[in-house]
């Protein structure tokens, strides 16, 4: 059974032009119950072998984040997104 964990925060790829995000984080839900920040390949493996469901508040919903592709590769994005402008983005940075 997947374990729920809510992203708050993201570490934009600053050196990718398609703006893909490096990593993703929460402020609760690590093994230590404290803050966390994955890898974007680590958080998307993870909801691929079922591991962890993410989700985030979008426009003042909750919404589950998703695997989508884009020029053949992966990237996660809300259910609630459009084409663009990915909601995540619009989150804060972990830095």
């Amino acid at each position: 059974m997947p374990t729920d964990h809510q992203i708050t925060c993201i570490i934009p790829d600053e050196n990718d032009a398609d703006r893909r995000i490096d990593s993703v984080g929460g402020a609760t839900g690590s093994e230590s119950g404290g803050a966390w920040c994955i890898k974007l390949d680590v958080a998307i493996a993870g909801i691929e072998d079922g591991r962890w469901r993410f989700w985030t508040k979008a426009n003042g919903k909750s919404v589950w984040v998703v695997i989508a592709t884009r020029n053949g590769r992966k990237y996660l994005r809300t259910e609630a997104d459009g084409a663009e402008p990915n909601n995540l983005l619009s989150l804060a940075s972990c830095r």
